[in-house]
């Protein structure tokens, strides 16, 4: 795959894009079989950037990661409600592909995407999305396209071969693209902009020395 485009905004306009948005709380999807991996980037830079990450579970119940890491949601999926949030982050997980369990999160996503407030879904959680109909008429992205295909979805000329793509408020990417999927994330909550986002990406994805000084300039 090749990675998208940042967009080209200012350092200023990532600064006003931050103070528009009604809420710094961001919440993250968290439930059995999380893919542990997958929104460390994005979730770690939005709390250095100012933001308030908290998780949503099915319910308070712990639930545990792939990776065998135990989790208390500070919330349950029920009480989420989108003027209260930000910004809604839906990771891979084993139960989007082997049952309707995680259902609830992508009609979470619908009503948070019918509020215009955006909803970022990276590996499985896009074939929730799909199964719920939100990829229909948006440009997407996810693993490949035939993965997509098998949820019946009606969107498949608008899927992209991209690392991460962003349209409008939703944000997609495939499983191994968690820093193409923050860097996504971070530019459309305007934590960074223009080259800053940039020299992020160069970093943590190149591993471009000359990012560093940039980044932090």
């Amino acid at each position: 795959m090749t990675g998208t485009t940042a967009p080209e905004t200012s350092t200023e306009t990532s600064t006003e894009t931050l103070s528009k948005i009604p809420t710094r709380t961001v919440h993250l999807a968290v439930y059995d079989t999380f893919a542990d991996w997958e929104t460390g980037h994005a979730t770690a830079w939005l709390a250095r950037s100012g933001f308030d990450v908290r998780t949503v579970g099915p319910t308070t119940d712990p639930v545990t990661t792939i990776g065998g890491l135990r989790i208390t949601p500070d919330l349950a999926l029920a009480e989420l409600r989108p003027e209260d949030s930000a910004l809604l982050i839906l990771t891979g997980a084993d139960l989007w592909d082997t049952s309707d369990d995680l259902a609830p999160f992508a009609a979470k996503a619908r009503a948070f995407l019918d509020a215009g407030v955006p909803v970022a879904a990276i590996c499985g959680a896009t074939a929730g999305l799909a199964r719920e109909g939100l990829l229909d008429g948006r440009r997407h992205t996810s693993a490949a396209p035939f993965y997509l295909a098998a949820t019946g979805y009606k969107g498949g000329e608008e899927y992209v071969e991209a690392d991460a793509v962003t349209d409008g408020d939703l944000i997609t990417a495939g499983p191994t693209e968690p820093v193409a999927f923050a860097r996504e994330v971070l530019g459309r909550m305007g934590a960074f902009g223009g080259a800053k986002l940039d020299a992020w990406y160069r970093l943590f994805h190149d591993s471009d020395p000359a990012a560093y000084e940039e980044l932090n300039a």
